[in-house]
């Protein structure tokens, strides 16, 4: 039985994405609960040896007293944190179970966890390189896959309902790349989600990387006309550049449906007009005072779709056109799809044209 995957094992594992790790009935990060909550391979398990509060307690140890002390407390730890997680999450378990066992650099952490499963009498082996390793290689695949896939962007002001074109093409049997699913936010200053904080830019990254895996190059991908941000997170630069090198579909939709499309999306904002105005003040540099102030008049007074109209006009059509026009350079020649109206039948007819081609980018 190998204990450790070989470096020749491991590149090719890697290389050829992670459904390479379906040959693992389950796949253990050791590290912290921090660490793990920063990024992790998806569908890891976590299992720590070490918590948070004791990894800095034997470091601790170890810089200030010896390694010798160190390693006796972290012994100990480690060996009753083991025999819990044994107990608790691995204690139904079959003897022909073979996990993946993965820490930091593929080290002590993993190979403690590793031995024990092993002397248990479980087929557990640790990934060489640990996480480190796993997000080497996901920076080097994000800047590879791009180039061999190919993207229709859509486009379209805000309150175009692009994110609902891009549901209503999934839903149809496309394959679509949801950028701001993945970033959890909608790519703009009102673009939080309530109650749902966005990923690490790791994290992100690694959902990323699993979504793009998982398509077929021979099929088109479909994706949001985004900027480089969205949100807090960074799209990857290769991302970026093949998108603003590939073909386009342009939404068109009256204000009004733009209009009511916005009020149902940032509904949150009627509920919570606080901290609609917090966002609002982050216009301020852009748009003064005066005017951000006037936008807020109109929340407090309920006007919601005089509200929504003027954020339209004054504030996100006019950014729109400045960006998407100088980023994207097969935009002009796009084809138009018509939207009427913001029921889910219009998203749903303009997919099945798109994907019948009776709309062609």
């Amino acid at each position: 039985m190998r204990r450790i995957l070989r470096v020749n094992r491991r590149e090719k594992a890697l290389a050829a994405g992670p459904e390479a790790l379906s040959g693992f009935d389950a796949v253990i990060d050791a590290r912290t609960p921090a660490e793990f909550a920063e990024d992790h391979i998806p569908g890891a398990i976590s299992a720590p040896v070490l918590d948070d509060a004791q990894r800095a307690e034997v470091g601790t140890l170890y810089k200030q007293i010896s390694p010798f002390e160190a390693k006796k407390v972290g012994g100990a730890l480690v060996a009753r944190n083991i025999a819990t997680h044994v107990e608790r999450l691995f204690k139904d378990k079959p003897k022909d179970w073979k996990p993946l066992v993965y820490c930091w650099r593929g080290g002590k952490r993993s190979g403690a966890m590793a031995h024990v499963l092993r002397e248990i009498g479980w087929a557990a082996h640790t990934l060489e390189g640990g996480y480190k390793a796993y997000r080497r290689w996901v920076v080097e695949e994000l800047a590879r896959l791009p180039g061999g896939l190919e993207f229709i962007v859509i486009h379209g002001a805000t309150g175009s309902g692009k994110s609902r074109l891009l549901g209503a093409l999934e839903s149809a049997g496309a394959q679509v790349l949801d950028l701001e699913a993945l970033a959890a936010h909608r790519g703009s200053v009102l673009g939080n989600l309530p109650g749902r904080p966005q990923p690490t830019q790791k994290w992100f990254e690694s959902l990323l990387l699993k979504r793009l895996s998982a398509f077929d190059p021979a099929r088109p991908v479909y994706v949001e006309g985004e900027s480089r941000k969205i949100g807090q997170l960074q799209v990857p630069e290769a991302l970026i550049a093949r998108m603003r090198d590939s073909r386009c579909l342009r939404l068109e939709v009256p204000v009004e449906v733009r209009v009511a499309l916005l009020l149902q999306e940032y509904r949150h904002f009627v509920e919570d007009r606080r901290s609609l105005e917090t966002q609002l003040d982050c216009l301020v540099a852009l748009h003064g005072r005066d005017k951000v102030d006037g936008w807020k008049a109109l929340a407090a007074r309920g006007e919601w779709e005089t509200l929504g109209n003027r954020l339209l006009v004054e504030h996100y059509d006019p950014a729109y056109r400045r960006s998407s026009t100088h980023n994207f350079t097969r935009l002009g020649e796009s084809p138009v799809v018509h939207i009427e109206d913001a029921g889910e039948e219009s998203f749903a007819s303009a997919a099945e044209q798109v994907l019948g081609g009776r709309i062609v980018a």
